[in-house]
């Protein structure tokens, strides 16, 4: 079981790679985000380190959704997700797979990427670490969040237009709590880890919840 687990995670993993057009289109799309609101909000270095937390987790909201559709729906076209369905591999744990993948290649390189990007968003020094470290534990509530409206839409011709409006709302808590803990490592009045772990917590609950939630979807789409 745990060696089909491993396959999915490697060949998923191998695609995004092979593509060329997972992973690194999400991470140039973040580049290319936080490059230009700086040109949008003008030369006031105060109001943009003020905002920045937030350009960063917008930005990481947004090149998340990014090639999102294509986790089942290539799958569903091709017909390795009948293959799937059909293995003794339990359902939940083949999303779980996918899901894993997703993140490996999406969010943990957006988080890496987080305290180079925060010079361009005048970010403190002492608050690059911190940043980073909220996008490294939120991301994988956006993958996982994101893996339960990819299977909603995997059947669908056109899903990748319903995608964002179905999954956006579900993030609000995670982008509320991502800001919040970013802006505490500025020196806000919240302590930092009161936020943090709650951000945790909700990595761990959309982890578990849209897991299950997936594979029913894909259940249903049969």
């Amino acid at each position: 079981m745990s060696g089909a687990f491993l396959a999915i995670l490697k060949r998923d993993l191998a695609l995004a790679a092979r593509a060329g057009g997972g992973g690194e289109l999400a991470l140039v799309f973040f580049l290319t985000l936080v490059v230009l609101v700086p040109f949008a909000l003008g030369p006031d270095l105060n109001l943009l380190s003020r905002i920045g937390p937030a350009i960063l987790w917008l930005g990481a909201l947004l090149a998340t959704l990014i090639g999102l559709d294509r986790l089942f729906q290539g799958d569903e076209e091709d017909g390795s997700l009948d293959l799937i369905r059909a293995s003794a591999l339990p359902l939940e744990l083949a999303v779980l797979a996918k899901g894993l993948a997703h993140w490996l290649t999406t969010g943990l390189p957006l988080a890496l990427a987080a305290p180079l990007l925060g010079l361009l968003v005048a970010l403190p020094g002492e608050a690059m670490l911190p940043v980073a470290g909220t996008l490294l534990v939120g991301t994988p509530a956006l993958s996982f969040i994101g893996a339960t409206g990819a299977a909603l839409t995997a059947g669908l011709k056109r899903g990748g237009l319903i995608l964002p409006i179905l999954v956006a709302p579900l993030t609000v808590p995670v982008l509320i709590f991502g800001v919040s803990a970013s802006n505490s490592a500025l020196g806000g009045t919240v302590p930092f880890l009161t936020p943090f772990l709650i951000l945790c917590a909700l990595s761990l609950a959309t982890l578990v919840i849209g897991t299950i939630a997936a594979a029913a979807a894909l259940r249903q789409a049969e």
